[in-house]
């Protein structure tokens, strides 16, 4: 047996002892040429056992690549098998791409349920592909507007927007407006007053009172040129009211203003005398343009209700202004108060969260109302029935 055909390491006995019996006859250099033809052996023997172990873990990598488990404590591998690996991964992420549009980017982690540590140790799946993605703008915009569709086309089959039922109501002929219509000319209309009016509460522009007005008054008169101008400004009462009218309403030359005013009077606690008399001057000026009016008072809510005694002084004397300027008025207090108490809606229905402006649903029914009234008026102009605006009326909403 030659010393390079015993590889393996039980040979380095047999070896051992061959040399020992022949060490007498071997000279220096034999010696030393023996001695590294068996550390080499040696060496060889090692080599063949790290080969085997490297070639066992490579299998083992290979194995855990296909399942789709990562090895938490990988050796160093060689590079093929490093690309044998990465291929398996590729095919995987193709395989579960085919199943599922998730991900576009062949990366088994963009697909695959992912796994996430909690502070206990325990393993949490995490479904990415499932999560709920953040809206864009245009998603959100287009969403917003199918829910303002939906809110106005059912907002009364929610709730029924009901009149107070044999409830006095005081509300002369618009003979001017009502001629007008009546004889398919232009009208024009403005809203005027504070944040009620500027529509402080929607969730939408339309859904502000004289959005709406127009809206019913366009159903009705569908040939008619009816426009509806807002002149509301949030926070305002009489005083400030009083310095844009000229310029905000006469200038304009309108066929009929609808008035809103008294709920900051009533709030900042202002003299309800002092109130009272601008008001009428500001009525007087109206009519003296050629214009129909109507006023309307403070609305019933938990922050005017506050200062009820405030509030009911003010409706009393809006109330004594009309009578004696012989204009209408809309009794928003008493209609929105019956919505309350006698129609047994819970305030937040038709009062939003600040416990003061109206909601989508509490200025569409107030708009309704309103626009019934003016409606009336037409009608009575076609039946021949032309009542003065000096003559009020008491019926019924």
């Amino acid at each position: 047996m030659s010393f390079e055909s015993c590889l393996r390491p039980f040979c380095r006995a047999t070896l051992l002892a061959a040399s020992a019996a022949s060490v007498l006859l071997l000279t220096p250099a034999e010696i030393t040429r023996v001695r590294a033809q068996d550390a080499r052996q040696v060496a060889l023997s090692d080599n063949a056992k790290s080969d085997t172990t490297k070639s066992d873990t490579a299998k083992s990598e290979t194995a855990n690549s296909e399942t789709g488990k990562p090895d938490t404590a990988k050796p160093d591998i060689a590079k093929p098998d490093i690309a044998k690996s990465d291929i398996a991964k590729s095919d995987i992420a193709k395989s579960d791409g085919a199943k599922s549009e998730v991900s576009k980017s062949g990366d088994p982690e963009a697909v695959a349920p992912a796994t996430e540590k909690t502070d206990q140790g325990n393993v949490a799946a995490v479904d990415q592909a499932n999560s709920p993605q953040p809206k864009s703008l245009t998603e959100k915009a287009i969403e917003k507007v199918k829910q303002v569709a939906k809110s106005a086309s059912d907002i009364f089959n929610r709730v029924p927007c009901q009149s107070p039922k044999g409830a006095p109501r005081t509300m002369g002929s618009l003979p001017h407006v009502a001629g007008k219509l009546a004889a398919g000319e232009p009208v024009l209309i403005i809203a005027f007053g504070s944040s009620s009016t500027a529509g402080f509460g929607t969730s939408s522009p339309e859904f502000t009172y004289p959005n709406r007005l127009a809206a019913q008054l366009h159903r009705k008169f569908p040939s008619a040129d009816i426009t509806v101008i807002n002149r509301g400004r949030g926070g305002e009462d009489a005083p400030e009211m009083m310095k844009r009218l000229q310029a905000d309403v006469i200038d304009v030359k309108p066929d009929l203003v609808i008035w809103q005013v008294g709920t900051n009077a009533v709030l900042r606690n202002l003299d309800p005398g002092e109130t009272s008399r601008l008001v009428a001057e500001g009525v007087a000026r109206i009519q003296a343009a050629g214009a129909d009016l109507v006023l309307v008072d403070p609305q019933y809510s938990p922050k005017v209700n506050e200062h009820l005694e405030s509030a009911s002084q003010m409706v009393k004397l809006l109330g004594k202004v009309a009578q004696l300027r012989h204009v209408s008025v809309f009794p928003r207090f008493e209609v929105m108060r019956y919505w309350h108490e006698s129609q047994a809606l819970p305030i937040d229905s038709f009062v939003i969260a600040d416990g003061l402006h109206m909601n989508d649903w509490g200025y569409a029914c107030f708009a309704q109302l309103l626009g019934d009234d003016i409606i009336r008026s037409v009608g009575q102009i076609k039946l021949g029935v032309n009542v003065p605006s000096n003559v009020q009326t008491y019926r019924p909403m």
